[in-house]
Parts: structure tokens; C-alpha cells; sequence
């Protein structure tokens, strides 16, 4: 029989050849039996535990619940070392004992949320002024609220973004203007400030009362960006206060900020 027809058979050393196996037409490749590598009992035991604790455990709790005898120091040094090339490995956190993912696999695990913060009614009630008021300067916010504005009201209202230092008044001190910009208005849904609710309906929604008192109004809003009569563009030292637009931006804007 030519070496193609042959038919290849492979048994381990202590296993007879099968009977239906013709020699002469079989190519026989004997191997050696490879028996699965016992662990030790109580790396079984230790590693079942730490993996169904809720929590890091200590070594009196693990002498507790493993078998008489064994020594939980070296079984926790030999679970460590098995464990260190993998993708958990077996720490030590202060006394205890527990698995984590892999410091250097940490990045796998990343999780980004967003964290969901309430406005303060201060921080609500100036963001109303400034949507309504724009250009407003602090001292105008504290004058229609009727009481001083915390130093971190206007900070927090930056950071979400919803407002902007638009410029300064042609006053002494030149306070800072500040008005809102797209994010206000992508959030709150609008086109454009304009489409804030009036007088008539705030008062339809229950937001005022129906007995105002006398004159009182509610302003047409404008989120134009072109500085006022009464307003000076913010100068290159507001940079450092990161007040003012980067200088690029100012160019493409024409320096309406």
C-alpha cells in the first residue's frame, strides 16, 4: 500500500492498538499520557472564598473557613503568585485580602457618567435675570433680585456654560456684562432668547401671581451679540481671568464679544 493510503492511528503507551487496525497498513505515533496538574486543595478552597466575598476578607476569617492545618499565609502566597501574570491578580489591601482587575488592564473598566447636579434657586433665579436682562452687570442682578449674589453663583452658572462675560460697562469700575449663549439655548430647547415666555405666559402657567403689582413687566429678550452703547469689548488682560474669548475667536466674531 502506497504511503497515502496509509492511515495514521495514535495511542498512548500503556493503550493496545485496536484489533481492527491492520499493522502493516497503519502508521502507529505513540505518545505519553499527560495527566491534568493536581492543585493543592486549599488553593481550590481559598480561591472559591475570596471569589464569592462581597468583600476583602482577613486571615482569621480565612483560617475559619478552611480546613485544620493549613497554613493560609503560604497558600495565600502561592494563590498570589499563580494569580499575577493573569488578568485578576490576588492583593492585599491594608489586612485583608481580595481580587482586582489587573492594574495595568484598569482602562478597560473606565466608566464616564454624568453627574447630574441641581441649581441652587439663586443660581436659577440670576440665570433668569441674565437670560431676560442681558447685558447685566452683577450689581444690576443683585438690584432686581433685591439681595447680594454669592461669589459662586456666577461661577456655577459659567461652568455649565449657559452664560458668558459679554463685555464691560462704560461705568466706574467697569463691571463685567453678562449675557447667555447657544448652550442656554440648546438646552433649554430655544431658537433663540426671544423665544423665552412672555408676561402673559408665565402668569398663564402659574409661574406669577395674577395680582402684580403696578407697572411691572417682563423684558423682551435679545442674546444679540453686539456690544451696547454702554458696553467696552473685554481687554487682553481678562484673558488671564479667563474671562475673554481667545483672541482667535474675537477675529472670527468680528470682536462683537
Amino acid at each position: 500500500m502506497s504511503s497515502a493510503a496509509k492511515k495514521l492511528v495514535v495511542v498512548s503507551n500503556d493503550e493496545p492498538v485496536p484489533a481492527s487496525v491492520e499493522i502493516d497498513e497503519t502508521v502507529i505515533v505513540e505518545v505519553d499520557a499527560v495527566e491534568p496538574v493536581q492543585r493543592p486543595e486549599e488553593l481550590r478552597l481559598l480561591e472559591a472564598l475570596l471569589f464569592a466575598a462581597s468583600e476583602p476578607l482577613d486571615e482569621p476569617t480565612l483560617v475559619r473557613a478552611l480546613p485544620d492545618g493549613v497554613d493560609v499565609k503560604a497558600a495565600l502566597a502561592a494563590l498570589q503568585a499563580e494569580y499575577a501574570t493573569r488578568g485578576v491578580n490576588l492583593v492585599r489591601i491594608g489586612k485583608k485580602w481580595t481580587f482586582r482587575t489587573a492594574s495595568d488592564l484598569s482602562w478597560l473598566l473606565t466608566k464616564e457618567t454624568v453627574e447630574q447636579r441641581k441649581l441652587s434657586r439663586a443660581a436659577i433665579e440670576t440665570l433668569a435675570i441674565i437670560a431676560y436682562h442681558q447685558p447685566v452687570t452683577r450689581a444690576e442682578i443683585e438690584e432686581i433680585r433685591g439681595v447680594a449674589t454669592a461669589a459662586g453663583t456666577l461661577d456655577v452658572l459659567l461652568k455649565t456654560g449657559w452664560i458668558r462675560p459679554r463685555g464691560r460697562r462704560k461705568v466706574p469700575g467697569r463691571p463685567i456684562t453678562y449675557g447667555t449663549n447657544e448652550a442656554f439655548l440648546s438646552h433649554f430647547g430655544l431658537e433663540e432668547v426671544s423665544d423665552l415666555p412672555g408676561l402673559d405666559e408665565l402668569k398663564g402657567s402659574g409661574l406669577l401671581e395674577g395680582n402684580m403689582p403696578a407697572g411691572f413687566s417682563v423684558p423682551m429678550p435679545s442674546d444679540d451679540t453686539t456690544l451696547r452703547d454702554d458696553e467696552d469689548p473685554l481687554e487682553p488682560g481678562d484673558l488671564d481671568l479667563g474671562l475673554a474669548p481667545a483672541p482667535e475667536a474675537s477675529a472670527d466674531e468680528g470682536g462683537e464679544k
